[in-house]
């Protein structure tokens, strides 16, 4: 297949739509079930990179959850514990493969903006991730692959209409990009640099600590980066991106963006959420909002009299703040990963705050003195990459 006929670009009155190669040679990526967009078909293309490349760089399975031309969530497929296969919703007793539980802490960093993400698997897509991935309000996937048993499940999904991509792994992209705006065509070459811990042998603070844990979360941090909208800023912890500011025009607004969700994803794993009384009824994405509601100032939104009785079977109690801020504090072992240089020190005092020890950013900055201190002070260490990473 040379072209694919697309029912719109980004909206409705963007037409004709369609994508196909500039050399008039095959597309690399086949339809399997649905019809995907225009958008889809960003997403999907953008998340195999970044799914790709994570596998590269660590050896491990990886997914992406991706919206909008960003990753809510990127991760390697470790084990889950038990306090995260809850907060994900894993079914009791399921047998999850490494590839499945790449995705399910994929999507798990920030599931209010993983809803009706497009997915992308880095290995063969089985029926664990199939099973998982059903259950999930998701537009599409991409991966190398799928097993029979996988296919046969995605392709039940949304009444037979889930969008199922497959993708060429051997497929290598042309060494220059084009892209037209206002009439006039742009082109660079592809970003094809390689990400490694190579990377990584520049450390600036005084503490020089690197464990192979913290060197796998920062490669995890930069592959992210590499994908997401500039400007942007993620945090990872066991290998799982657990916050990510994306397309921020202030650094610190993306520091404090990427702060919130980690701080977020870890409260939701304080015993008073995972013990909630939902209705037994209610919809993964209806719990979902209803955690994010709870554990936000708005939380009397949701517990107001006449308004709890919709998603509990009995009133919880709310999170005071001094609670939070107790249950925050014990987040440790952080990463923290910027795609440019961090220009002041209250990028790394808000990423404090969040549990974050590991710092990598490109370094470049006229007050590097300044931030690497802020540093110093808390006894973080901090990597200089000397690479950027802006994505548009």
């Amino acid at each position: 297949m040379k072209e694919l006929e697309l029912k719109y670009g980004c909206n409705p009155n963007q037409k004709p739509s369609r994508i196909f190669m500039r050399d008039g040679s095959e597309l690399p990526v086949a339809v399997l079930n649905g019809k995907p967009g225009y958008i889809n078909f960003l997403d999907a293309l953008n998340a195999w990179q970044l799914a790709r490349e994570l596998q590269e760089a660590t050896g491990l399975p990886a997914a992406a959850s991706f919206k909008h031309v960003s990753p809510a969530g990127a991760a390697v497929g470790l084990p889950l514990s038990d306090p995260e296969r809850k907060m994900y919703f894993v079914e009791d007793g399921a047998e999850l493969s490494p590839i499945a539980c790449a995705y399910i802490r994929a999507r798990g960093a920030d599931r209010l903006c993983s809803y009706g993400d497009w997915a992308a698997l880095s290995g063969v897509c089985d029926a664990a991730a199939a099973r998982y991935l059903k259950a999930e309000v998701s537009d599409g996937i991409i991966a190398p692959g799928y097993t029979a048993g996988a296919l046969e499940i995605l392709r039940t999904k949304k009444k037979g209409n889930y969008n199922v991509v497959q993708i060429d792994p051997a497929y290598v992209p042309a060494a220059q990009e084009y892209k037209d705006v206002f009439g006039v065509t742009f082109q660079q070459g592809r970003n094809a640099c390689k990400i490694d811990e190579s990377l990584l042998n520049r450390i600036v603070t005084r503490n020089q600590s690197l464990t192979e844990a913290a060197k796998r979360d920062m490669l995890v941090a930069l592959i992210t980066l590499k994908y997401t909208q500039s400007n942007s800023v993620c945090y990872v912890k066991d290998g799982q991106a657990i916050g990510v500011g994306a397309g921020q025009q202030s650094r610190i607004h993306c520091t404090r963006l990427a702060g919130n969700k980690a701080d977020t994803w870890w409260l939701r794993q304080h015993p008073a959420v995972l013990a909630l009384p939902f209705l037994e009824d209610i919809r993964r994405p209806d719990r979902d909002n209803a955690i994010d509601v709870y554990l936000s100032d708005e939380w009397e939104d949701l517990l107001a009299d006449g308004v709890w009785q919709n998603t509990f079977r009995e009133r919880p109690q709310p999170l005071a703040a001094a609670e939070k801020k107790a249950w925050i504090s014990k987040l440790t072992g952080v990463t923290c990963g910027s795609d440019a240089f961090f220009p002041f020190g209250d990028n790394v005092e808000r990423a404090r705050k969040s549990g974050v020890r590991y710092i990598v950013q490109p370094g470049g900055s006229i007050r590097d003195d300044h931030v690497i201190q802020t540093a110093d002070r808390y006894g973080m260490t901090m990597c200089f990459t000397g690479t950027r990473l802006f994505h548009h």
